[in-house]
């Protein structure tokens, strides 16, 4: 979930249009989460991203409280770098601009309705399944559904969507609690994985 050098120009870009209104057009099925076997992934609402997560924050908080409501546990992913040792292709990619542990830009934004019991999971790619557990532990909680909120729409949370999707689970993808650097990318991302790997929802429909 890194962005090229040009961050700061790139996170002022802002969702042009609302796609939360609009995106029944890519929907192909429909459905609605089980709370009884259903978890909530937040995806890397981090300060590297403040600027593009900030339009979706009321949105995200209306989905964890509606979640919280639920008995829907709400899991946090925070993405970050420790060593050149699990930098892998990402270095590469993005030049060298990663989020590095320990910096405040790798922390979440304190905007986020989290909870001190609220589990956070720690990763290093673009899927939050990637040598972290969580594939373990939503199994462990007994949870075969997910909720994928966060950003950005077209990398972590897509990658995290398509792999949860694979392992089994059933998916379901924000429309209005996601985001990233252009509305096209966003768009691209929701009728993508309305076509082959998610259902989608949103703040609004989860009531």
């Amino acid at each position: 979930n890194s962005v090229p050098n040009h961050k700061h120009t790139i996170h002022k870009v802002s969702m042009s249009k609302s796609s939360s209104s609009s995106y029944e057009k890519y929907e192909v099925r429909k459905r609605n989460p089980n709370p009884k076997s259903c978890a909530l992934l937040v995806i890397d609402m981090q300060n590297y991203f403040s600027s593009m997560a900030a339009p979706i924050l009321a949105n995200l908080n209306t989905t964890i409280t509606l979640c919280r409501r639920a008995s829907i546990p709400v899991i946090f992913t925070r993405h970050s770098h420790k060593s050149p040792s699990d930098h892998g292709m990402l270095h590469e990619w993005w030049s060298g601009d990663l989020i590095i542990d320990g910096t405040v830009e790798a922390d979440l934004i304190t905007a986020l309705d989290r909870k001190g019991d609220d589990m956070v999971v720690e990763k290093s790619t673009y899927s939050a399944f990637r040598k972290t557990g969580l594939e373990e532990k939503l199994v462990e909680m007994g949870v075969d559904e997910v909720i994928v909120t966060g950003v950005m729409t077209n990398l972590c949370c897509e990658t995290t969507a398509r792999e949860a999707f694979i392992r089994g689970f059933r998916v379901f993808f924000s429309t209005d609690a996601t985001a990233t650097s252009d509305v096209d990318l966003h768009e691209a991302t929701l009728k993508n994985m309305a076509y082959g790997f998610a259902y989608l929802i949103d703040s609004h429909n989860l009531k």
